[in-house]
């Protein structure tokens, strides 16, 4: 490997050439079942036809323009996810966290445009933003926040899951204006909020006129069941972000904004080169032509129930399983202890998971797996984790 690219990744020993579906391909022919898929990236798999298509058809004809001119594709692209959130407009950007600072710049501008001098965001312990400097003041982690000093104000920390706790916060800070949180803390766990948080966080916005913001970076694109995880409890946010699977492993974010949000950024307050652009949004909206025609929700809600069920059937009885936890296809293994390692040995039964918040294996398999595949993962998976709690 080249020591020409700067050190910022902890990269397993092995090097893909190819996709097809739910299977990765390494440089030696080596087939690997991909239980991750680029941390939630390509949801329906690598190398899709439909997106294959689209993003063939497209760079044949114009990859890209500027935002000063309209962009037929991203105005497609804007009226689908408009479809499926009942929301209002769209911010298209590149990555998560420019979607999430997209939502920040909103929350901060509306506060001003209220009279408010250092408008403040309620965030949550264990949460994951970005790595930009305001994502990352935003996000929970102070581990990851070491060295970056200083950070960005204006943000709030509360306990995830803790609603009387952001109860308190509202009434002693008369300049919160915005409260942002995950349905799902992907990188914090796989911690699914608790029954009813949402819809509590909800009503405490609207009784206080603040904004809610979704982070859906990893929650979204039918990850969890619905299109958006917001949607299984029918709630009605102002700003939900998303990016990873929206694009399948094209670069495309999105800030998509409604009621109180609604409107709030005019000419000049935000913008991006590449937000948006005709490949991005090709491939985007084939994704979501692809995960509506093809009924993949249904399927991420079924194959997500049947992984969780196997799984808990098969560790019953090992000691040391704390929680098998998620929605859809986004779920969480905590064990009792670090479990790193597991990455590694995964990799060397031609299985790729991921380890977060140090004990917790997640597994984001696209959501196109059938049974024979999810049970050939919790086949491999179920050994590795009773041999790391028995040693």
């Amino acid at each position: 490997m080249t020591n020409t690219i700067m050190n910022t990744y902890g990269r397993l020993p092995v090097q893909f050439e190819r996709g097809e579906g739910c299977y990765l391909f390494d440089i030696d022919g080596n087939r690997y079942l991909d239980a991750l898929s680029g941390i939630g990236t390509c949801n329906l798999g690598h190398c899709h036809p439909a997106v294959t298509e689209a993003l063939t058809n497209q760079a044949a004809t114009l990859v890209h323009t500027s935002n000063l001119y309209h962009v037929g594709s991203q105005s497609t692209l804007a009226e689908k996810l408009i479809a499926i959130t009942g929301m209002d407009n769209v911010f298209f950007a590149n990555s998560g966290a420019e979607s999430n600072e997209a939502a920040i710049k909103i929350a901060r501008l509306y506060g001003h445009n209220k009279g408010i001098e250092t408008p403040k965001i309620i965030v949550m312990e264990n949460s994951f933003h970005g790595r930009t400097l305001a994502t990352l003041s935003a996000t929970g982690n102070s581990k990851i926040q070491a060295g970056f000093g200083p950070l960005v104000e204006g943000f709030i920390r509360a306990p995830f899951g803790d609603i009387e706790h952001v109860r308190q916060l509202v009434n002693q800070h008369s300049d919160i204006v915005a409260i942002l949180v995950e349905p799902i803390q992907g990188e914090g766990g796989v911690n699914v909020s608790p029954r009813n948080y949402l819809k509590n966080l909800q009503q405490l916005c609207n009784d206080s006129e603040l904004l809610l913001m979704l982070d859906e970076i990893q929650t979204g694109n039918g990850r969890t069941g619905h299109y958006f995880a917001f949607q299984h409890e029918k709630l009605e946010p102002d700003v939900v972000t998303t990016a990873k699977g929206l694009g399948n492993g094209v670069p495309i974010g999105a800030c998509i904004a409604g009621r109180r949000a609604s409107g709030i950024f005019q000419p000049g307050n935000h913008g991006s080169t590449f937000g948006g652009n005709p490949l991005a949004c090709a491939a985007a909206n084939a994704v979501i032509d692809t995960i509506q025609e093809n009924e993949l929700l249904d399927n991420s809600l079924s194959m997500g129930e049947y992984i969780r069920q196997q799984l808990a059937l098969a560790l019953q009885d090992t000691q040391g399983v704390v929680e098998i936890r998620g929605q859809g296809l986004m779920i969480g293994i905590e064990l009792s202890s670090d479990c790193a390692e597991l990455m590694a040995q995964a990799l060397e039964q031609k299985l790729l998971i991921n380890v977060t918040a140090g004990n917790v294996i997640r597994l984001l398999p696209p959501i196109i797996i059938d049974k024979e595949m999810a049970q050939n993962m919790i086949d491999i998976l179920v050994p590795l984790i009773q041999k790391h709690l028995n040693r």
